[in-house]
């Protein structure tokens, strides 16, 4: 068997499946979820709707799976409906962003858990020149992260040209010119990316950089790419490239995330009626949706597929009209169905009720948007009504507080007496993220030497989470400061650092002066150190002589909600937190005095993003 052949399941299987076997059903599915995750992950650059574009795609496929004439066919017929999928997002994602133009909405916030050149950097263990390509991949044109999606593949050994050239509609000659013209930009996006890691780096580029906002763009890829064809110190850097192609042979696809493919129990739903013609009668009722970030395991896919078909009919447009045999994916996408449930208080046999106890999914209104978090009344309910996309207690538990659904919980090492077997292991299973040391530079809190946090790094390291910096509480773009002096010395010793963690506490209470200065700061952090920034700790409070002053609620307020929407035009600036939950006469920054009861500053983060 090919090493295409090891990502779909076999014909037989294919065949069980469409004659109604569940069982099989489920094996297809999961068999298919790796190489509709990489192509869905890569081709979105690793945007927050991954986790919903791949549970669309597997729907369709249970959905239209016994129309598939030919099951030797089912590796081709899955990418050709993935591209599908992932071109019908694109198209939605221009669409908002014309209906948009001139609002303060963010379309293209990457989710940081689904970068797809971070994921595989880390999660495959790529180092050198395999790790320049990976990064390469940032800075291509929108329209070429598609077909990188499935050229990765193809070098991979998962795909051949041929089922791409199905896939996109193209011929293979066209494919070819294609795919050479976007090598030739990853190839020129290396150089770029070598010569911006350099240590010493160049004067001439560090001052053409200045204004740069750090998000690789095909734009500051050609600026760049000039100045390295023109100076004399960056040309010499690229003399010894290695063939894109030899590098990225033989890689597997990379690894699904953690939830995405946890195993979960077999379902006790009824199996589904045998069919062997035309698409199935059901359709997922567009409200019934996984929330993003959680989606769960195929079976459990598979199960909701099943047993909401039980609940939602499908009523062609025409009552007259039978539905179409075969469902054309390159043709235009169908209009939308019309859903009609039972207006009955005792359904019929067709139609079922949704579960009485069916999970309601609270809004979070962004996954940037977190909260520090420490234990007081109502403090789940506040949690909850707070619209935060996640939280962080200062510690690698959360004891008494529930994490909201559709949140997450980002576990932290505190200080060096929390570098422990019991918190490294809790650390490791609560997720991708690690936070590291809490304000190393103040006494009162972790107090550590530079020395000391480098010798402990390696262990946080062996997590496996994507780390942060320790955040210090000021200074974090000083020469010589705590985290410059730190960041020198991980990078001689080889230390891994995926994200810079900050603190920042305004002493103005002007609102556009304060959002200014944090501005600038975040700027120079950024320019000092050229990784994504997580704002841990922020707000308003003015230190006096071991005195907290702080503003009034307005005032307070009103820069949260100038401060977040400034931080949503800094592409670097990856999430955010606000400090904190709590609201007393001590925490006059808090957002929530109990469980319902939401400050003015709580009601302007609620509806920050």
């Amino acid at each position: 068997m090919s090493a295409a052949g090891r990502a779909v399941p076999d014909p037989g299987l294919v065949v069980a499946a469409r004659q109604g076997d569940r069982h099989a059903l489920d094996d297809v599915v999961a068999a298919s979820l790796p190489l509709v995750y990489n192509i869905v992950g890569r081709a979105l650059r690793g945007h927050a709707d991954v986790d919903d574009v791949v549970q669309e795609t597997l729907v369709r496929v249970i959905r239209h799976l016994p129309a598939l004439n030919d099951p030797t066919a089912y590796r081709s017929w899955l990418v050709a409906i993935t591209v599908r999928q992932v071109r019908d997002w694109e198209q939605r994602r221009r669409a908002a962003l014309h209906r948009d133009a001139g609002l303060d909405v963010v379309h293209d916030v990457p989710d940081p858990a689904a970068d797809f050149a971070g994921m595989t950097i880390l999660r495959l263990g790529l180092t050198d020149q395999r790790r320049e390509v990976a990064e390469a991949t940032r800075w291509l044109e929108p329209d070429d992260q598609e077909l990188l999606s499935l050229w990765w593949l193809e070098e991979t050994g998962e795909l051949t040209r041929a089922e791409i050239a199905e896939a996109t509609g193209l011929p293979p000659g066209h494919v070819a010119v294609r795919i050479h013209r976007m090598k030739e930009q990853i190839q020129s996006a290396r150089g770029v990316v070598r010569a911006l890691h350099a240590r010493p780096g160049c004067p001439d580029l560090h001052i053409l950089t200045v204004q740069w906002d750090g998000s690789p763009s095909p734009l500051w890829r050609k600026r760049l790419a000039r100045h390295i064809r023109d100076c004399a110190f960056c040309g010499h850097l690229g003399g010894a490239f290695l063939p894109i192609d030899r590098l990225l042979a033989g890689m597997p696809l990379l690894p699904l995330p953690p939830g995405l493919g946890t195993h979960v129990p077999p379902t006790t739903a009824p199996p589904a009626a045998p069919q062997t013609v035309g698409p199935p009668p059901t359709v997922v009722h567009p409200a019934v949706r996984v929330p993003r970030g959680l989606m769960p395991s195929l079976a459990a896919t598979v199960a909701a597929v099943v047993a909401i078909s039980a609940v939602v009919v499908l009523l062609p447009a025409d009552p007259a009209a039978a539905p179409p045999a075969v469902p054309s994916w390159a043709a235009a996408p169908p209009a939308a169905p019309t859903v009609v449930a039972s207006p009955s208080p005792s359904p019929s046999p067709s139609v079922r009720p949704l579960p009485s106890k069916a999970p309601v999914v609270p809004a979070v209104s962004s996954t940037r948007k977190g909260v520090g978090v420490w234990n007081f009344a109502g403090v789940s309910q506040a949690l909850a009504n707070s619209k935060a996309g996640w939280y962080y207690t200062w510690g690698t538990q959360h004891p008494g507080i529930s994490t909201p659904r559709g949140a997450t919980f980002v576990p932290m090492i505190r200080s060096a007496e929390n570098v422990n077997a019991a918190d490294l292991a809790r650390a490791r299973s609560a997720g991708p993220y690690l936070l590291g040391f809490n304000e190393p530079d103040l006494p009162e809190q972790a107090n550590m030497t530079v020395e000391q946090a480098l010798d402990l790094w390696p262990r946080l390291m062996a997590t496996g989470s994507k780390l942060s910096s320790p955040a210090v509480a000021w200074g974090g773009a000083d020469p010589q400061g705590w985290l410059d002096r730190f960041m020198a010395g991980a990078e001689a010793r080889g230390h891994r650092v995926d994200f810079i963690a900050l603190h920042w506490y305004g002493a103005d209470f002007t609102t556009a002066a304060a959002v200014n200065q944090l501005r600038q700061y975040l700027q120079a952090v950024y320019q000092r150190y050229r990784k994504p920034i997580w704002l841990t700790e922020f707000a308003l409070i003015r230190y006096d002589g071991g005195r907290q002053i702080f503003p009034g609620q307005a005032q307070q307020a009103a820069f949260l909600s100038a401060a977040t929407a400034m931080l949503g035009q800094l592409p670097y600036v990856q999430r955010y937190a606000w400090f904190g939950l709590p609201a007393t006469d001590r925490d006059r920054s808090g957002l929530f005095s109990d469980g319902t009861s939401a400050t003015a500053i709580g009601r302007a983060f609620q509806a920050a993003r």
